[in-house]
């Protein structure tokens, strides 16, 4: 079995249904996990959005953005939003799996859409919107070595940081917060084995541990 056909196997199994998962009516939202194989390794693709944007200026982060009416569901609004930011044209996406929502720090209920995505894609990113565009070996995120964790003011459980050298340009980007904890998640997933370093939830059950804290934090809104 190759690499990429075991993946999509893997999170095949971890993709949630609106059906399964009623939601609140609270301001949705949507990120694109984009993934594709390079050298034999399996890498995900993250931007670095713009330091004229009003909120998470200047940090590490996937496409996405809010729902527009005119999407039809949470796969819609990543491919958009994938589309508007750095040029990614939806037919260009293999959809792998949506997975479980989480709430942001905003008040957005945000759904992660993991995708394989052409190793010989070229980003044209929008300058208003996104700074810069990298790849990082998705394995990186379950080391230690260039990991750390603290606790962050309102935010429950540690909060996870990771310093990456891109070896393309030798930009060192700092991977944080909610976009670490989407990616150790993935991560997890993917490779079905535990990080170097310890988590807020188990790693055998990681879906239903995230979708128990999702239904907590609703529970006190």
């Amino acid at each position: 079995m190759d690499h990429k056909k075991k993946v999509i196997e893997r999170l095949s199994k971890c993709t949630v249904g609106e059906e399964s998962l009623p939601l609140p009516d609270l301001t949705k939202a949507s990120v694109l996990i984009p993934l594709f194989v390079r050298e034999g390794k399996l890498q995900v693709l993250m931007t670095v959005r713009s330091t004229e944007l009003k909120h998470n200026a200047g940090e590490v982060c996937f496409p996405g953005g809010k729902s527009d009416r005119n999407d039809r569901d949470e796969i819609d609004t990543a491919l958009r939003e994938a589309q508007e930011e750095i040029g990614l044209p939806p037919d260009g996406v293999e959809v792998v799996c949506r997975l479980i929502p989480v709430l942001n720090q905003r008040g957005l209920l945000v759904t992660p859409v993991v995708g394989f995505i052409s190793e010989s894609f070229q980003a044209r990113p929008n300058p208003a919107e996104v700074s810069d565009v990298f790849s990082v070996p998705l394995e990186f995120f379950l080391e230690n070595t260039h990991h750390s964790a603290y606790p962050v003011p309102n935010v429950g459980g540690m909060t996870h940081s990771f310093i990456f050298t891109d070896p393309l340009t030798d930009k060192n980007h700092q991977i944080w917060g909610l976009t670490a904890a989407l990616t150790i998640l993935l991560a997890v997933l993917v490779f079905e084995r535990k990080p170097e370093y310890e988590v807020d939830f188990d790693v055998d059950n990681a879906i239903v541990n995230f979708r128990r804290e999702l239904h907590h934090r609703l529970s006190k809104l």
